[in-house]
């Protein structure tokens, strides 16, 4: 993509969020049909799933609230939707199939929050932003797929609900790598900070 982001710095776009405890971490969809080229997954979407198991790591050991996302749509097809028009195979997605299931490398464990949506936003219709900020939530740390849609959507999301909004770039994952580099940039100029996870771990408070 060409670089234009001298456009964006002369109009004032891009200030920096910085990471501000406390500290909460969501996955986005790191599900079995994203990680598989053959469903909905490929370009660099394992090597970010195969990061995230660090990050997740580290949230767990600092106490950090921790929500994972997945798509369910109803046995019988009854909340279809237009996302679905869109995708029909989405409708695939159920709560028993194997493709919506999160992958085993970031199973979720006692006390994470798991959300099921049918829309591409982790909150739309969800509890999400509520148990967030119960949790006292201030900085959002996103991982997940795929960059230019569901987690697009959910840093958006985030951003107008209040929270700081950081996308762990090698965290995140898309099917194509144009789609992937355009949205980091439209995030980083407008909605969120979009830092690697070395960097993130230099920024992080001591334990």
């Amino acid at each position: 993509m060409r670089d234009e982001s001298q456009v964006y710095q002369r109009q004032g776009f891009g200030a920096g969020l910085g990471v501000q405890p406390p500290i909460g971490l969501l996955i986005v969809d790191f599900v079995n049909g994203f990680a598989d080229p053959g469903t909905f997954g490929g370009g660099n979407i394992p090597g970010a799933i195969d990061r995230t198991v660090g990050l997740l790591a580290t949230a767990r050991e600092r106490g950090w609230p921790v929500a994972h996302s997945r798509i369910v749509y109803a046995d019988d097809d009854s909340d279809a939707n237009i996302f679905s028009t869109k995708v029909p195979g989405m409708l695939g997605l159920k709560e028993h199939s194997p493709a919506s299931a999160i992958v085993d490398v970031l199973a979720p464990v006692a006390g994470e929050r798991v959300v099921r949506k049918n829309v591409p936003s982790a909150f739309f219709g969800t509890d999400l932003a509520p148990w967030l900020t119960q949790r006292g939530v201030r900085t959002l740390l996103v991982a997940g797929c795929v960059t230019s849609g569901c987690v697009r959507a959910s840093v958006v999301d985030a951003m107008c609900w209040g929270f700081r909004p950081v996308v762990v770039e090698d965290c995140v994952g898309d099917r194509a790598i144009g789609p992937h580099e355009a949205s980091l940039f439209d995030m980083r100029q407008k909605y969120a900070d979009v830092m690697s996870l070395e960097a993130l771990h230099a920024q992080l408070p001591s334990a």
